[in-house]
């Protein structure tokens, strides 16, 4: 499927009708090259067309590639700040550099919104009142996946994730529902891309079932090597190891795969079908579900805006906190320390003609905040 623009560098001025009080900057920092690539650029095109949609003819962006690097999106993040004069940064997908940057970024006063990474340290003692996780807390869908794992009656599972704090903050999720017992524990290397070792020690273990979080080209790699070696444990991961573009590199492999997601294509609400559409119109291809955390994003600073300038950094807060945005989730809010709290749900890897893609067959949790809300103090 084609990708457009993946510029590394880029400005765009969005024209539109719309009448708001005074220019707004958004730099966007996200991954767009390397193995990581195809989220970031579903993040900044979700991004973006939310802009296009919304009409604001004073809104600019720029967009730079971090290279799933941390100390280059921190020189970045710092080019924006001092140099380009943004006032709103997003776009990082991974969590690692999510710590590198957002700290500085609240601490030199400019507003964060996340479109993916929401470690536990930003959603505990670390929360910002102007850093604002418009995706999730870490914890969340592997949290769903434990419950799911539970509720199907699984007593042996076996859990691996990359060793980074998303990774961390993965396994953490999933213990924290899963009442039957561990097959086995391992944080892998990120980046890793032979998981022989690690499949042996599954086959060899006595699981009953698998869940594992590796998003991006990892997960692709794991889940042809375990379909090739004969592996016969179910698996079950979050929506980052069973997102659009993965699907259709894994192919087969992947049919029938549980997975937990707070959003899917198919969810019934007027704003997710327009955003379903509108997105292949745009890009000819569906989203994943780091287009549709970019789209909502998006919808969230045009909401605000409507309300206050960023210049005046308590109504621009207030009208963030109020979250009064179509949501491609449906029903959305924020919780105290800044972080949303949603319904997720179960969703079975299916195939709708030639293309893989994910349909929900169940909700796993209901209204869910996360675990670290009650140590924010703002």
């Amino acid at each position: 499927m084609a990708i457009k623009g993946l510029a590394t560098v880029a400005m765009t001025a969005l024209m539109a009708t719309a009448s708001y009080a005074e220019p707004t900057k958004i730099g966007i920092i996200t991954t767009l090259s390397g193995g990581g690539a195809s989220l970031g650029v579903d993040a900044r095109d979700g991004l973006l067309l939310a802009l296009k949609k919304g009409g604001n003819e004073e809104i600019e962006t720029v967009v730079e590639d971090d290279q799933q690097k941390p100390d280059v999106a921190v020189q970045i993040a710092d080019k924006m700040i001092q140099s380009d004069k943004v006032d709103i940064l997003t776009g990082i997908i991974w969590s690692n550099l999510a710590m590198a940057v957002v700290p500085s970024a609240t601490g030199q006063g400019k507003f964060y919104l996340s479109v993916n990474a929401a470690p536990s340290q930003l959603a505990g003692q670390g929360c910002n009142k102007d850093y604002f996780s418009v995706s999730y807390q870490n914890d969340n869908l592997h949290e769903a996946a434990g419950q799911y794992a539970t509720d199907a009656g699984y007593a042996k599972t076996f859990i691996l994730a990359p060793n980074y704090p998303a990774g961390k903050d993965s396994l953490s999720g999933f213990k924290r529902y899963y009442t039957g017992e561990l097959a086995g524990e391992i944080y892998t290397q990120l980046g890793q891309t032979d998981y022989a070792a690690e499949i042996a020690q599954i086959k060899a273990s006595g699981a009953d079932s698998v869940f594992f979080f590796l998003p991006g080209g990892m997960g692709i790699a794991f889940m042809k090597q375990y379909a090739q070696s004969g592996a016969e444990q179910p698996l079950i991961g979050p929506a980052f190891s069973f997102d659009q573009n993965i699907l259709q590199a894994v192919g087969d492999a992947a049919l029938g795969v549980k997975n937990t997601a707070n959003w899917s294509k198919d969810l019934d609400n007027e704003a997710n079908k327009a955003f379903v559409e509108a997105y292949q119109a745009e890009y000819d291809r569906l989203p994943s579900i780091y287009a549709a955390y970019g789209y909502d994003t998006g919808n969230l600073i045009l909401a605000a805006l409507k309300k206050a300038p960023v210049s005046d950094a308590d109504g621009f807060r207030a009208a963030l906190e109020a979250a009064e945005f179509d949501s491609v989730r449906g029903k959305f809010s924020f919780g105290p320390n800044h972080h949303p709290v949603q319904d997720i749900y179960v969703r079975e890897v299916v195939k709708e003609g030639d293309i893989y893609t994910n349909k929900i067959v169940a909700t796993a949790m209901t209204d869910r905040d996360d675990a670290y809300a009650k140590d924010c103090k703002m």
